[in-house]
Order: C-alpha cells, then structure tokens, then sequence
C-alpha cells in the first residue's frame, strides 16, 4: 500500500499514555498504521521528524470568534492557530435566537476556517434552556455556558436580566436531559465585587493588581461551590471554565465523589504563565483576573496530577487600542491561540517537568471526551490524522506580526519560550510548515463543523 503521508521516526506523544519512537502513516485523512522506527513504507509525501515530537493537534476547548472583526475572525484567527499546531477550536456562540442565527455563523464558519470547529451555546436567558435539547439534536452542540458574571446589575448594563441562580440551575437540569450534555459557567460573584472595587477607584489604583483585589479569587471559589452543589442536584456533569485561583481548586478536589456527576476543570495558559506582577499593564485585563504566583504554582499542580482536565487560551482578537485609556476603561480578553503549545511545553514540561503526555491529554483526548468529538483527540489507527509536530529545544519568540491574527498585541509579547511547532497537519493535509502557511490550504479553507450529538 502507498499511503498519502508517512511522519517519520519521531518520538510519538499519545496523550495520557506515554512517548513512543516510531512512524505515523496517514491514508483518507485518518491514521492507518502506527509503524516500528525501522519499518519502511511507501507515502506520496514523507515529514522527517527526527529529534522532535509527534503530538495530536490541539483542540483549543475555550475561545471567542466573532469578538474582534465578526466573521472576518474565521478567516485571521484559524490561520493564526493553524501556524501553532492548533486543529481545532470550540467558541461560544451567543444570540438573542440560537436557532435562527446559528446555521448563519456555522456557514461563515465552514467557508472561511482552515481548522475544525465546534460550538457551546451561550446561555443568557430562559428561552434558551427551554430550547436546548431540540438546537443539541439539530446543531450537534451538548455544552452550555452561564455567565454568572452577569447576574443582577452588571448583567442588565449589558442587556442581560435573566441570569440568576434559577437560570443556571434550570440549564443544569435541560444539559442533564441531553445525551453528553455538559455545563460551562464562568464563575465570579459580581454582587460582591463594588465591595472591593468602590475602595480601590476611589484610592486612585489602576495597576494590573487592582483587577485582582476588585474581584479576589474567593469570589471564584464561592461561585464554584454553588456551579457543583446544583450540578449535584440537578444530575449534570460540569465544567468549571477559566479557573484562576487555586482555592477554587481545592475545593473541588473536597467535592468530587465517584457517585456524583462529575466536576471537571479547564484553566487557561495565562493563569500558567501570567500573575498580577507581570509587566504588562492592562493589556492583563482578564476576567477572571490574573492572580499570584503562588495560584499560578497550584494550577500546574492540578494538570500534573490530574485534577485539571482541560487547558484553553480563552482568545479574544480585539486590538490594543481596546485595552485603554486606563485599566477601568479597558477591555477584558486577549489573544493566545498561538501560545498554547509555547506555553505548555516550555512552562510545563521543561520548567516543571510534567510529562508530555500529560500536557498533550488535556489539550486532546481530554477535549475530545468532554464535549464528544468523535475520532479526535488520541493518536491511533482510524482516528483522524490531526497532528503537531514540535521540536521541544527550538525557541518560540512571541511577536504578533508573525500572525495574521485580528488583534496587534500580545500579552505574551518578547516572551522567549522553549518549544516551537514546526507542522500543523489536518485529518493528513499540511496546514503550515516552519511558520508559513500552506498557499493551497490558505486559498481554500477545508476545517469541518464539528457536529456532537449523539
């Protein structure tokens, strides 16, 4: 048999598992043989990737197409994730009516994207739980998310009046109807933050640390309680998303049984890399906030034991001018697709020595078994050919101008980090080599909507 590509004598990274030297051949799209280091086969195209690491591609499980430049972000952030080893992304896709406007944005999707994507519905009012176990069945999208940010006053600013302790317990209750049906909540008491922010405006503070001190991570930690005491009750799985402070994780570890649904945790690269102290002024602005180191420290010990299960980037493309005058003023959100792989393999595994595998399951197999994607996430014969192929002792450079990204900043930016993806390959097409772009992938984008439902 002449496959169409063989990845060749390279350490094979399967997530969770373990490393492995050998050859990866491709035929149709998906992985048809695992082959011995010494095993020679006939391919149409051969990748040597001596010395460097074959790893699944990532599944960014936490962004936010749409919030820059509207569907032109298909377009700018897929490239800019494609140059990274990124294969796939599931963004949060918000509207006033979920069943008339989503068929829209999957198309802009399908016609623009270079990389596969899926969706979680954004839940912002009670129509949209009602509604939810027949848009699962004919949209393929089993996850939620509630935004307990928006409750009371700081939700009505934005429109929002719905959102309260019965909307997320009756979304609970509608995901615990859908086969694989999963809660995200973004967690922060906002009714207690004017507590702490009031104080701090009115001392003159608008250092990165004030966003800190405004909503302390304990306000995090309590809204965690109440996400997985409902999800208990109600019968639901749930996804604490973006967790920041290591309190909030502890608490977890405290309240997870075998005989309950489950809790699970995603956290993102810049709670691993970035803290209040960073100079990066309010280009930091996030919500939750950046925290101390010490929560920094916590978090990487939560994915090197497990009790982290997912990591995303959270990416915004707005652009720097957003992120001002001051830090009141600024947006919150910034870009990071890029950064996922940097990060983890010079944050993780060189400085922290965690296990390659381990970083790798929770930017794949552990994606993919959350939120049910089929034939993703792992690296064995009949799953689909998405890979990343990265040189763990290159050096990253963090600079924006590399990427064609929407946004022209990064809170990463002038970062030298250990680790560079040198091929993004999808279901066996090469998106990007050495930094560029594929011309033929580039002209006619081929990412798939990920469709979920059971």
């Amino acid at each position: 048999m002449t496959f169409d590509l063989v990845l060749k004598n390279g350490e094979i990274v399967f997530p969770g598992e373990g490393v492995a030297r050998g050859s990866i051949a491709v035929k149709t799209g998906r992985i048809a043989a695992i082959l011995a280091p010494d095993e020679s086969v006939s391919a149409r195209q051969v990748i040597d990737c001596t010395d460097r690491w074959i790893l699944p591609g990532a599944i960014d499980p936490h962004t936010h197409v749409g919030f820059g430049a509207k569907e032109q972000d298909w377009t700018t952030e897929s490239r800019t994730a494609a140059l990274q080893g990124v294969t796939g992304l599931m963004t949060f896709w918000r509207s006033e009516d979920l069943a008339q406007s989503t068929p829209g944005w999957q198309r802009e999707g399908e016609a623009r994207s270079v990389i596969d994507f899926g969706f979680h519905f954004g839940v912002t009012s009670r129509s949209h739980v009602d509604a939810f176990p027949a848009l699962a069945a004919k949209f393929g999208v089993t996850s939620l998310k509630v935004y307990l940010m928006y409750k009371g006053a700081n939700g009505a600013a934005k429109g929002f009046t719905e959102v309260d302790d019965a909307l997320l317990f009756s979304a609970l209750a509608a995901a615990a109807r859908v086969p694989g049906g999963v809660v995200g909540v973004h967690c922060e008491n906002t009714e207690v933050i004017p507590f702490f922010r009031d104080p701090i405006k009115a001392a003159g503070r608008s250092d990165l640390g004030a966003w800190d001190d405004q909503s302390p991570g304990f306000l995090e930690t309590e809204n965690v309680f109440r996400v997985a005491y409902f999800g208990e009750k109600a019968g639901c799985p749930v996804n604490i998303v973006h967790m920041s402070a290591v309190e909030s994780l502890d608490l977890v570890r405290r309240m997870r049984h075998a005989d309950r649904p489950a809790i699970n945790v995603e956290t993102c690269i810049h709670y691993l890399s970035l803290t209040r102290d960073s100079d990066i002024g309010d280009l930091g602005k996030v919500n939750p906030p950046l925290r101390s180191q010490a929560d920094v420290d916590g978090l990487w010990e939560g994915v090197r034991d497990g009790a982290i299960q997912t990591i995303g980037s959270d990416h915004v493309a707005r652009k720097r001018a957003t992120k001002g005058p001051d830090l009141w003023g600024a947006t919150a959100g910034f870009p990071g697709i890029a950064q996922l792989w940097p990060i983890l393999v010079s944050e993780g595994y060189h400085r922290r020595d965690i296990p390659i595998e381990t970083l790798a399951a929770t930017t794949s197999r552990n994606v993919a078994a959350l939120y049910n994607l089929a034939g993703k996430g792992r690296i064995a014969p009949g799953y689909d050919a998405d890979f990343a192929v990265v040189d763990p002792d290159a050096t990253t450079v963090v600079r924006p101008s590399d990427y064609p990204s929407h946004s022209d900043y990064s809170p990463y930016e002038g970062m030298e980090l250990r680790g560079a993806v040198t091929h993004t390959i999808l279901r066996g097409m090469l998106l990007s080599e050495n930094g560029q772009l594929s011309e033929a992938v580039d002209a006619a984008p081929r990412g798939q909507y990920l469709f979920r439902a059971n």
